[in-house]
């Protein structure tokens, strides 16, 4: 047999035998929750529209849960309240594995396209792993929204923003109108100075904002004036689940967690984030900026549950990336390859619920708040990568500290062009340069 069907068979053969080892690995270790949030969202859809209650009114029966997103999201969920329960699910799971899809093929295909894998093997292991991660499968059987808000952002981050499109913004401004959250990614924009992006997304977000309150004024002003500062809705701080650094504080002192030290603990991370932020923008490292401010989201957040760490994945998949990108049996390509494992690992295992009843002691102070560590750990050292014009390199080589950087083994990665205030954002997708 050709060495081509080989190899393809055997690919076939790795994927389906990792897809049957996912599927066993979930009928033990994923929570089916129903698509309880999903369920929350289209009864509140129903009570609005079919029954002529309003919408924040609305809570889950026998629960003190109900709609949370501001208006706009209620605009673009609309034509759920039009559908029939199974075909409510359909959409929604269909929905989070298509934009996954996209955006690992996007966050995985020039790491392929590197390392000589055949990029179908690459996307379909990818797949296969994302549905073991735990904020993946939570994301899915909630019925959550969160990979079509992570996909919009990384339509400004990964494409139009590295083209100098003028429509770069409109994603991020879409997603913070939808569940404000996002609008970190406004600040980044404004932090690594875009600018044009910047006020793109502001305006996007206050346009449709604006609409929604035109079409839905009351249910807007009860938003705006009540519902979003009844943080009875969302639930308890100190629940395992809440992964930010306010659930760090609240499970200190459930009864009265200490404001001041959270608003520090903000304060040190936003600063971290700011400054590696700038300098990702600054060597032109797009993906990156997308990941440490993904990280940064969940931390600063009064309210991360487990599912909303799928915001880390693009941090995972660039951990992946550089380790690659290091020289083959470098003592760099091990550490960040079992750091990705580790992490990848950990974010898998469910192991903060071990903690669900008593957080007490040291160690639950260390274990409840795992996913906490992995975000810190992220934000704080996820490497940044340059990317160089590759005539630039071959000219490189021929110089003597291109020669001693070869020799050396350490990967030397070309800056950018600083002409540009977004250190030549054009060069995201090329190729990045090791030698």
């Amino acid at each position: 047999m050709a060495q081509g069907p080989r190899r393809t068979i055997q690919q076939v053969v790795g994927v389906v035998v990792l897809a049957v080892a996912v599927t066993a690995f979930l009928s033990v270790a994923a929570v089916r929750h129903g698509f309880f949030d999903l369920k929350v969202y289209y009864g509140a859809l129903t009570w609005w529209v079919h029954d002529g209650g309003e919408i924040y009114d609305f809570l889950k029966p026998g629960t003190q849960y109900g709609f949370t997103y501001p208006p706009f999201a209620a605009l673009v969920m609309l034509p759920m309240a039009y559908l029939p329960w199974w075909a409510a699910i359909a959409v929604s799971v269909a929905a989070s594995v298509v934009v996954t899809a996209v955006l690992f093929w996007w966050l995985i295909d020039p790491v392929s396209r590197r390392s000589g894998w055949t990029r179908w093997f690459a996307l379909a292991v990818a797949l296969c792993l994302a549905a073991a991660y735990e904020p993946m499968r939570e994301t899915v059987n909630f019925g959550q929204v969160n990979m079509l808000l992570l996909f919009l952002v990384a339509i400004d981050l990964l494409r139009l923003l590295p083209a100098g499109n003028r429509w770069a913004g409109v994603g991020i401004g879409l997603a913070t109108a939808i569940k404000l959250t996002p609008g970190i990614f406004i600040v980044y924009l404004l932090v690594t100075r875009r600018w044009r992006a910047a006020v793109t997304s502001m305006a996007t977000a206050a346009s449709v904002t604006l609409l929604a309150a035109a079409l839905f004024p009351d249910a807007s002003r009860e938003f705006w004036t009540e519902a979003l500062w009844n943080t009875g809705r969302v639930g308890e701080l100190a629940f395992v689940s809440n992964q930010s650094l306010r659930g760090v504080v609240a499970r200190l002192n459930p009864e009265h967690p200490s404001t001041l030290a959270w608003l520090a603990l903000v304060l040190a991370t936003l600063a971290l984030w700011a400054w590696r932020s700038r300098a990702a923008v600054a060597a032109g490292d797009e993906a990156t900026g997308l990941a440490l401010t993904g990280a940064v989201m969940c931390l600063v957040s009064p309210v991360t549950w487990v599912h909303h760490l799928v915001w880390l994945l693009p941090a995972l998949i660039l951990l992946v990336d550089n380790g690659m990108a290091a020289p083959a049996g470098s003592r760099r390509r091990r550490v960040l390859l079992g750091a990705a494992i580790v992490g990848y690992g950990f974010l898998i295992s469910r192991i903060v619920w071990a903690w669900e009843k008593d957080f007490t002691g040291l160690d639950g102070f260390l274990g409840s708040n795992t996913y906490v560590w992995i975000s810190l750990a992220l934000l704080a050292f996820l490497p940044i990568r340059h990317w160089g014009d590759p005539g630039r390199s071959n000219r490189r080589r021929a110089t003597p500290a291109g020669s001693a950087a070869e020799a050396s083994g350490v990967p030397q990665l070309d800056q950018p062009d600083r002409r540009s205030p977004a250190g030549q954002r054009h060069r995201i997708g090329r190729p990045l340069t090791v030698r």
